[in-house]
């Protein structure tokens, strides 16, 4: 029977690395699959041949403002933490990480390329994962936090989302308290998992992230890449065809953006046009003008973070001629050759 348990606990460390990334596969696709049976593959199509040059300039230019904001961003929290980082080379990293989050599954997995190599070069990939993970969560609380207010501002007949948003922020704020309190009535001499990850989010939240000099900065960062982001979705929605007033526009994007931060996509592709169908349906435009929106957002984007391709490129490049220089300088050198004689 040792074989049965052996095959049991194979399938389940397989489950354990391949049941989150599946899940996510799955639930990306099965939202495209209803979008196409629903609307068809028209709205794609259109958003796609809606693409202009002054939509593409508009696009990269806002992208490199907000991809500035998020280095700064992301370089507050790590030196919160201990960690030093340019900014010129965290908004390297950030280009490449924006790039893989738009074309791989899920993504999330730029983030963690960026924590791991950020992390690795500063001899703690550990602290370079909190770092990430701090930034990340920073600027999801605040466009959650923005969205709320835009709800609350502006009338939308996509109102009903506001007790999901609100509940979103809370349960965030929530994990965080209660992170804090465990760690302050733990016993210090304690050595478990939980405890010692309690203790690390109370450290990070007391003495990093909520520094009376340090979380402003985290604030207005997060509001300005917000905005860009929120300006961008607004030139698409235009250029798309969409006539909305300005302020019914915005709302229905925040709510876009939010539920973008859920990591069930490919590529990015999946919840986020699920969530664009079902808004501007509800505001009484049509499923089909916010898939069209969404997918010119989604091509105005992937060409803005294309600069992150070309210096994966260029890293590749550079470890292959790496690679190569270090292979030669092991090479045995080869034996002398015999005189030769000349003769006349």
């Amino acid at each position: 029977m040792a074989w049965v348990y052996s095959v049991s606990a194979g399938i389940s460390r397989a489950f354990r690395r391949l049941g989150w990334p599946l899940l996510r596969l799955a639930a990306a696709v099965t939202v495209l699959w209803f979008l196409w049976r629903h609307v068809g593959a028209a709205p794609f199509k259109d958003g796609l041949r809606a693409v202009t040059w002054p939509a593409v300039v508009a696009a990269v230019t806002l992208t490199a403002l907000t991809t500035l904001c998020s280095a700064w961003r992301w370089r507050v929290a790590a030196q919160a933490l201990g960690m030093g980082i340019g900014l010129p080379a965290a908004v390297r990293s950030y280009y490449r990480s924006l790039f893989l989050n738009s074309v791989l599954i899920g993504g999330v997995l730029g983030d963690v390329h960026r924590a791991v190599t950020h992390g690795r070069r500063s001899g703690d990939v550990v602290l370079g994962l909190r770092a990430v993970g701090w930034e990340r969560l920073c600027g999801q609380v605040i466009q959650a936090l923005v969205t709320v207010v835009v709800l609350l501002t502006l009338p939308s007949p996509v109102r009903p989302a506001l007790p999901y948003v609100v509940a979103g922020v809370a349960g965030v704020a929530g994990a965080a308290g209660c992170a804090a309190l465990v760690a302050r009535h733990t016993d210090r001499g304690g050595r478990s998992r939980l405890t010692r990850a309690a203790r690390a989010v109370a450290d990070d939240l007391r003495h990093g992230m909520l520094a009376p000099h340090v979380w402003p900065q985290l604030v207005l960062a997060s509001v300005l890449v917000v905005a860009g982001h929120t300006a961008t979705f607004v030139i698409a929605a235009r250029v798309a065809g969409s006539t909305a007033p300005l302020g019914e526009l915005l709302v229905l994007l925040m709510v876009i953006q939010t539920a973008t931060a859920i990591p069930l996509s490919i590529g990015g592709w999946g919840l986020r046009e699920g969530v664009a169908a079902w808004a501007f349906a509800a505001a009484g435009f049509g499923a089909a003008i916010g898939v069209t929106i969404v997918t010119l957002y989604a091509v105005l984007m992937l060409i803005a973070v294309a600069p992150g391709a070309g210096l994966l490129l260029g890293d590749a490049v550079r470890r292959h001629r790496d690679q190569g220089q270090s292979g030669e300088s092991r090479r045995p050198d080869p034996a002398p050759r015999p005189l030769e004689v000349v003769r006349d």
